[in-house]
Parts: structure tokens; sequence; C-alpha cells
């Protein structure tokens, strides 16, 4: 697989199905998988434990990021979305509070379906990578906040150093790889890695959001091997500046951290 062969649409949302009943399992056993999503959740500094708020986790998956958000703002709304109808089957049989609801939509359709803002925050994660246009979704996003809500960007967005794609390289072909071929999903696997090489590093990632019209925008990193391969960025729709986290750290030079 080449950038050329990337899936994308309908493709990928296939592929997406046919690993749903075995995603949680691989993702159980990636070390820090999920209290990675919850600190990007956190770092959205919602308040008041999300009382009155209304949220939207897109891409949901099999509902990892939802259960992040209700982490951080358990009495919030959450409006969780997915392209993958096999992966919202998995997320909506689990056990969820009346304020979670989803919806089945791509990222670029969001209106079709019936997703309106506004939207106090956004939570998308291991989203934008897989989208055929990522700077019209963040449009989007950036249209369906309230004044001055936030976004956090939780993605594979490699550092920029050679070690970070080294890294990169060896856990997906020793570990991800061949547990992906043993699932039968090994197409969806190699797009992963190809992905996440062909994509934004955190640092062009940044300049993207930036564009899209976000200001007080932030590269977090995350801790154990995912660092400088895995990054929250914060953003701010346009109305207000938000918060800046205390563990934040500004991109600088050839994307370290």
């Amino acid at each position: 697989m080449n950038r050329n062969d990337l899936l994308r649409d309908d493709a990928l949302s296939a592929a997406f199905d046919r690993a749903a009943r075995t995603y949680d399992r691989l993702t159980a056993a990636n070390p820090g998988y999920h209290a990675h999503l919850r600190r990007s959740a956190r770092r959205l500094g919602l308040p008041h434990r999300g009382e009155g708020l209304r949220l939207l986790d897109l891409g949901c998956g099999t509902g990892a990021s939802t259960a992040a958000l209700l982490r951080a703002a358990p009495l919030a709304e959450i409006v969780a979305v997915d392209a993958s109808q096999g992966m919202l089957e998995q997320a909506a049989a689990k056990h969820w509070p009346p304020g979670v609801s989803f919806v089945h939509a791509p990222a670029e359709g969001l209106e079709e379906a019936g997703v309106r803002g506004p939207f106090d925050a956004v939570l998308a994660a291991y989203l934008l990578r897989n989208v055929k246009d990522p700077d019209a979704v963040l449009d989007s996003v950036r249209g369906l906040l309230a004044p001055g809500g936030r976004l956090a960007v939780h993605e594979y967005t490699l550092g920029g150093r050679l070690v970070d794609r080294m890294v990169w390289s060896a856990v997906c072909h020793g570990i991800v790889l061949p547990a992906g071929r043993a699932f039968g999903d090994g197409d969806l696997y190699r797009h992963l890695l190809e992905s996440v090489v062909d994509f934004d590093t955190a640092e062009e990632f940044a300049a993207r959001v930036r564009r899209a019209g976000f200001s007080s925008v932030r590269v977090l990193p995350l801790p154990g091997w995912q660092t400088g391969i895995v990054h929250t960025v914060l953003a701010a729709a346009p109305g207000t500046a938000a918060p800046t986290p205390s563990d934040a750290r500004p991109v600088v030079a050839e994307g370290r951290l």
C-alpha cells in the first residue's frame, strides 16, 4: 500500500465495519490507549462536570472517546458520530446514560444527518488523517462550535524527528500489523501505518488548524511509547481564547516538543 492506495470514504468505513468486533481487543492491548483519550478529554478544561454543555464526539468508533468525554464531563449532553455502522453498533450496545446519543454519519456529512450546533466542545480522536479533506472538516467543526467553543484533536501526528518515524514503524511492523493480520484485518492496519506517515507532523497540523480560523492552538504531548507519535491539539473557535492546560507545550523547531 502506498499513499495513493490509502483507504478512503466507503472503503475505509467498510474496513472498520469488518474490524469492529475485534477492535476493542486490539486497542486494549495498546498501553495507554484509553488513559490518553481521557487525558485529551480532560485537556478541554470543561467546567462544572459538563453541566449544561453540549459536546460532539466526532469519529467515536466503538465508544472509547465517548467514554473519555463522559468521564471528563459526566453531566454533559454528548452526541457521538461515526461513519462506520459496524463500529457505531459496537459503541451503542454498551451502557450509556440518557444524555449520550449516537449518529451514523461521515464527518463530511453532519448536516445531512441532522447533526447541528452549537456545541460547546468537540473531541475528534484518530479522525482527521482518515478524511479526504481535513481542511473542509475543520471548517465544518468551527461552524458547529459556539463562540469560544473548544476543540481537541487526539491524533497520530508524528513529532518530526527521525526517531518518531522509527518507533512508529517498529511498533507497526512488530506488533500492529501481525495482530491485524491475525484478526483478518490486514488492510485496515496497513492503512493505519501508511496514513500516519502520510499525514501532517504535529507542527504542520497545528498550522492547519490555525489556517482554519481557530485560535489559541496548542500541541500537547502524551507519555509512554506514544511520545512524539500521538498528540492532543487544542484550539478555540473565534470568540474567546481557550485556557492553556498546565502541561501544554508549544511546538518548536523541527517539530520537537
